[in-house]
């Protein structure tokens, strides 16, 4: 398959390209800098030069593809969380637009983002929130209607030694406040993935995926609780751990608050079972403790 990549070269894109390549595929990937152009071409990877934001570069890297690949979201300022969920809603809508039907698109979404009251484990047919700032499962939807064969990935915590998805950012605040902090008695829950596991999923998903909306989970650990995560932290870093009220969570960490304090264990038994998709990587936990914080 001819295979366009937007978030080419970022963290899960890296190993994505990587294995698309070497499963056969032609791999065109989006590079919005000289190093990222490099890197892609050191890959083995077709270069195509573009932004997230410039509808017309994504439209062109699309065109003539038998499918494409949509990782990239813009993660520079989460304080514009908003306006980079609108972005990406534009630019599912613009990648969509260049598939005929028949063609592929696999979008990205979180596990998160499905709906599930505390103690619910989400699964692949719970739907998304309403209301929520991001919601691209909605633009993902309306592709699908156009005849295009559409799969959505909800990611967990996706992590390897380096990087932990949101669990990054309770690093960075950790180190920062000089206290590892988790909310209440800290039960709550995240779901997590090793980083090649999802790379290999995303693989299955582009190969597999036939008419209509599908919504894959790409979970490996239903759910780590964030005091297992913060104790990790505090380990790494060696500070202090401590339990701090849901009502100063947002004050302690920013942005991240609302999550910190929420359940949101899910579910991968359909995805395994539809895709043949068996994760085999280590656990959130291990790589958080073989994690060299010092380089962070």
């Amino acid at each position: 398959m001819k295979i366009f990549v937007t978030g080419a070269t970022g963290f899960i894109g890296t190993a994505l390209v990587t294995e698309l390549v070497e499963a056969g595929h032609q791999v065109r990937g989006m590079a919005r800098s000289d190093a990222g152009a490099e890197q892609l071409r050191q890959a083995g990877v077709e270069v195509h030069r573009g932004d997230l934001n410039d509808l017309d570069t994504l439209r062109a890297g699309a065109s003539g593809m038998d499918a494409v690949i949509h990782l990239a979201f813009n993660h520079d300022d989460m304080s514009k969380f908003a306006q980079s969920g609108e972005a990406e809603q534009r630019a599912i809508e613009a990648l969509g637009a260049s598939l005929g039907p028949g063609k592929v698109l696999v979008a990205t979404s979180g596990t998160g983002l499905a709906k599930g009251e505390p103690g619910h484990v989400r699964t692949e047919q719970d739907p998304s929130q309403e209301g929520f700032p991001r919601n691209p499962e909605a633009a993902a939807k309306a592709v699908s209607e156009r005849g295009v064969n559409v799969a959505v990935v909800r990611l967990p915590q996706v992590h390897d030694t380096r990087k932990q998805g949101l669990v990054t950012w309770m690093v960075q605040t950790a180190r920062e406040k000089g206290l590892s902090a988790y909310v209440g008695d800290g039960s709550n829950r995240w779901a997590a993935a090793p980083r090649e596991d999802v790379a290999h999923l995303y693989r299955l998903a582009v190969e597999q995926t036939g008419p209509g909306l599908t919504i894959y989970h790409a979970v490996q650990e239903e759910g780590v609780t964030l005091r297992e995560i913060a104790e990790a932290l505090a380990q790494g870093l060696n500070v202090p751990l401590r339990s701090i009220s849901p009502e100063n969570a947002g004050a302690h960490f920013g942005w991240i608050g609302h999550f910190a304090a929420v359940d949101m264990p899910a579910s991968s038994a359909w995805t395994q079972q539809k895709l043949g998709w068996k994760p085999t990587g280590r656990g959130l936990i291990a790589d958080l403790k073989d994690m060299d914080f010092h380089q962070q």
